[in-house]
């Protein structure tokens, strides 16, 4: 799967041929930024519909092709100030070097505009009467609000052009003119000498508020960069080049080159370049991307393999069947794009919040001043002046902007303290909503990798047995073999040398000491050889295939010496933490490519009655999908690739910390110990979490309802009071340490 645009032909609604095809956008930087381009694209002659999201910064546009080019929709976004990648090799390439640079430089400016803040607040709030203080701050401030703040001021001009606000409008608004206001009285002080006024500043207020906010920016686009490096590994699991047969000759060509119906080499360790089926050799392939399961699975004639997964150590011939966007792993890849696309940052509510409040807050400063012109005698001017520019100063967006980020940090802090890294606002801000948990089984619920359960020798125990059995296994290449050895290493001392070593494919291994005979292997080898089963060993092979776990003999030329047990063993915290969201009303299911034989045994031991068994990857999204519609809010806990599409589908999605890097990257939390007790924490860390943001908001606004009127004027008709700028701007620091205050109490929540 290549990284050009998707393009889909298709008729469009009016009968006529159209395209829909998806391009990286640039330079969008809130959620109104992208309901601009939408507009602009959607009103572009020849479209039919385009949509724009945020999340992901890509658009889909389907156009008819004969009525409108790509560089028209590139110059029509081009005109509102954003741009749209179409000409470039790799589009997503490209969008992920720009994003870089722009996070690179979003960092330097805010380091910058705290450096620089930190002198201005110490001289405004401590040394405001030393000799020049007004044009020290003055010189401090205008770098801060005009340079490293620009982004601001042009994305507010942006928004204006088109009738929209948005917190940069308000942040553009409140510092621009306390700026302008401050530099005025700098200069000019005697205007407000003449009318009894002290010409106070308020260049430390405009340059704290810039760099509280790019701060917030920064956190924002740190949290964006890593959504597309989920979709880098995939695509690196992608094989290169292949090997294919033609004529008896091998030849080697690029995988994009490969047809349906050629004859593929592929040899130990390498990946497996397309979906196929086996026409010559056999081998063992990990398929846990596909499956989940650690166990890699037998290939021989007429069975099927899939692309991204890896040969072991055998070597086999397949013919290609699905290749391209055709194959499983770039059906994986799309769908977790797609569900990656569909998320919506947690911002944009602050940015809805701010359409509404922006432009009541700039009506407020206007009406104060007229009704001050008219009403305010002899020093009407003077008075509409203060008394607007306080309301715009007490308005200032920084309790408003702080109150989900630092209610985030904070909560990020305590999930880290938890052993739970916590990738972005949204998992916080839904994580309590959470009414149905889907849990992978292998590597969540199990540990994922097979493991001796029981070893019941049939006859007294001895040294020299362990180390033959020990030095058969250690030869075998079969995935089970490494779970014996496992076992057996520390309790075998002396090693033994076979005098012969046979493996027998499907049935198990031989091999000679000493002039006897030995075997490993399952039920059909034992019968195959002649050896008798006793009615106990019997009874006993039956119990534990009853329970999912694999049942391996080992015996010599006459008898069965010892029968092992193996399985993928249930973490011990599994079966604590289900009931645990059992009791909460939370509904749990599990979700497993294993047969239903031991899904069944895994189910019933942890106590859960919802499980289904033999899934594939996109059955998992598709049973995630059912979930919400049925209006649920699903969380998803899995370790695998094969899980990455249904972690991407989830409301709230949850990695196991020893998980594939793919899964982890996918999700949006990552439980560090890869314990299941860690869900319950991290759901009960969301609901503090977001209970301490409404509270923030809450005395934002609260802070905003009483303060704007007060500052307004609305109290000198009763008692002649008159909020002096000053204090406006100290309230508005209050009201700032207020809400990091109540942050900060997080920090001491026991979940």
């Amino acid at each position: 799967m290549n990284a050009q645009p998707t393009v889909t032909e298709r008729t469009g609604r009016s009968g006529t041929p159209s395209v829909r095809k998806t391009y990286p956008v640039l330079e969008m930087t809130c959620a109104a930024c992208a309901v601009s381009v939408e507009s602009m694209l959607k009103h572009t002659p020849g479209v039919s519909d385009a949509g724009v999201n945020y999340a992901n910064q890509q658009a889909w546009v389907e156009f008819n092709p004969k009525a409108v080019t790509q560089q028209d929709l590139q110059n029509a976004v081009r005109a509102i100030g954003y741009d749209l990648i179409i000409d470039a090799e790799d589009p997503q390439e490209v969008q992920a070097e720009a994003r870089q640079r722009h996070y690179e430089s979003l960092k330097k400016r805010t380091l910058w505009a705290g450096i620089l803040s930190v002198p201005l607040v110490v001289i405004g709030m401590v040394f405001m009467d030393m000799p020049f203080a007004n044009e020290i701050m003055l010189a401090l401030s205008a770098p801060v609000v005009f340079g490293l703040g620009r982004s601001f001021f042009v994305n507010a001009w942006k928004q204006a052009r088109h009738g929209k606000t948005n917190m940069d409008t308000l942040v553009a608004l409140s510092t621009g003119i306390a700026f302008l206001f401050s530099t005025f009285n700098t200069v000019y002080p005697d205007f407000w000498h003449q009318r009894g006024i002290h010409p106070h500043v308020y260049f430390e207020s405009a340059a704290v508020v810039i760099t509280f906010i790019l701060l917030g920016k920064l956190l924002e686009e740190r949290a964006k960069s890593n959504t597309s490096s989920a979709i880098k590994k995939l695509m690196g699991l992608q094989a290169k080049t292949v090997r294919i047969v033609e004529n008896d000759v091998e030849s080697e060509i690029p995988v994009a080159s490969v047809r349906v119906g050629q004859v593929i080499v592929v040899r130990p360790g390498e990946k497996i370049p397309v979906d196929g089926l086996v026409v010559a050799g056999s081998s063992f392939v990990d398929e846990s991307m596909i499956s989940g399961e650690a166990v890699p699975v037998e290939k021989k004639a007429d069975q099927k393999v899939f692309a991204g997964t890896i040969n072991q150590k055998g070597s086999f011939r397949f013919r290609a069947e699905k290749v391209g966007a055709d194959t499983v792993l770039a059906q994986i890849i799309r769908m977790v794009q797609e569900a990656q696309g569909s998320k919506a940052p947690v911002q944009q509510f602050v940015d809805r919040i701010a359409g509404i409040f922006v432009p009541v807050v700039i009506g407020i400063a206007l009406l104060t001043f007229i009704v001050w012109m008219l009403f305010g005698g002899e020093n009407a001017f003077a008075q509409a002046l203060l008394t607007s520019v306080t309301v715009l100063v007490i308005a200032c967006p920084c309790a408003l902007g702080l109150a989900t980020p630092t209610a985030i940090m904070v909560g990020v802090g305590k999930g880290a303290d938890n052993q739970i890294l916590i990738k972005d606002a949204e998992s916080l801000e839904l994580g309590y909503r959470v009414n149905a948990v889907v849990l992978d089984k292998t590597g969540t619920i199990t540990a994922g990798k097979p493991a001796v359960t029981d070893l019941d020798w049939q006859q007294p125990e001895s040294p020299q047995l362990a180390a033959i059995l020990y030095a058969l296994e250690n030869q075998s290449e079969h995935p089970l073999a490494e779970a014996v050895v496992d076992y057996l290493k520390g309790s075998v001392k002396n090693s033994v040398t076979l005098d012969h070593f046979q493996s027998l494919t499907g049935r198990g291994v031989t091999g000679r000491y000493e002039g006897i005979r030995y075997l490993i292997g399952n039920r059909h080898l034992l019968d195959e050889q002649g050896i008798s089963v006793s009615l106990p060993v019997m009874q006993r092979a039956e119990q534990w295939q009853k329970e999912a776990r694999t049942v391996v003999y080992f015996a010599d030329e006459k008898t069965v010496l010892a029968l092992i047990a193996i399985a993928d063993p249930i973490k011990e915290t599994s079966k604590a933490a289900i009931q645990t969201l059992k009791s909460r009303g939370i509904e749990v299911y599990m979700l497993t490519g294993d047969n239903p034989q031991t899904a069944g045994a895994v189910a019933q031991t942890v106590g859960l009655t919802d499980f289904r068994a033999e899934v594939m990857p996109s059955d998992k999204a598709e049973f995630v999908k059912d979930l919400q519609k049925q209006g649920k809010v699903v969380a998803m806990v899995g370790d695998g690739i094969n899980d990455s599409q249904a972690l991407a589908q989830a409301d709230v999605s949850m990695a196991m910390g020893k998980g594939s890097d793919i899964a982890m990257d996918v999700a949006r939390m990552t439980l560090i110990t890869s314990d299941l007790g860690r869900i319950p924490k991290a759901l009960e860390l969301s609901r503090r979490t977001v209970r301490v943001i409404r509270q923030n908001l809450f005395w934002a606004f609260i802070y905003n309802l009483i303060g704007i009127p007060i500052a307004a004027g609305i109290l000198y008709p009763i008692n002649g009071f008159l909020l002096n700028p000053m204090l406006a701007g100290a309230a508005m620091a209050l009201s700032s340490v207020s809400v990091v205050s109540n942050s900060l109490r997080l920090r001491t929540a026991r979940l």
